[in-house]
């Protein structure tokens, strides 16, 4: 199966679906932080490369709606709609199987509900980060290992230079589950 993982500096998801001997490739703006299979640069120069299966993680500088007290400005500025004219972009991408991800955002107002929402504590992960799915054709996320020691670490992280970053990163545990539950689901069809 091909795999596009839209948007994915680290290259967890890209590895997730790799170890299960998937072709799969990160693309980003950004240099991998892990070696593998990546393009750096637009998505949109490799999005029409007959992918499976697109897993998309759109920034969401503009988007979430912990930011909202900056939307007036944004809206004013046009960046809000650019950010949002992108996720439709990657939502119509001619690939059957799409997923993407992003925290609570004006996605749910302005493009439409997502899905499914999802925690790391429902697949390993002992924190809090409600993360939004935004699915075609691929079924909701099963937990895998609901855990208890619920922190908000990434809630609370204090500003850096590199703050950005750690909070959007995919977590292991759900990386895993997307690369196992829907290959499973897309090899089963």
């Amino acid at each position: 199966m091909k795999v596009l993982i839209a948007c994915e500096y680290s290259g967890t998801v890209r590895d997730a679906f790799k170890a299960l001997g998937h072709y799969a490739l990160s693309c980003d703006l950004l240099p991998t932080e892990k070696p593998g299979n990546h393009y750096q640069g637009n998505i949109l120069d490799v999005i029409n490369n007959g992918w499976d299966l697109m897993i998309a993680h759109p920034p969401c500088t503009h988007l979430a709606v912990s930011g909202a007290r900056h939307f007036a400005a944004k809206q004013a500025s046009g960046v809000q709609d650019e950010a949002l004219d992108f996720v439709r972009t990657l939502l119509n991408s001619p690939i059957k199987h799409i997923a993407l991800e992003n925290p609570i955002s004006i996605i749910s107002t302005r493009i439409r509900k997502p899905e499914q929402i999802i925690q790391p504590w429902m697949f390993g992960h002992g924190e809090t980060k409600a993360t939004c799915l935004w699915l075609k054709n691929l079924p909701s996320l099963t937990p895998t290992d609901i855990v208890e020691g619920r922190e908000a670490r990434i809630h609370k992280m204090g500003p850096s230079p590199d703050r950005w970053k750690e909070r959007s990163r995919t977590f292991p545990g759900i990386a895993n589950a997307m690369a196992t539950q829907w290959s499973t689901y897309i090899e089963n069809l």
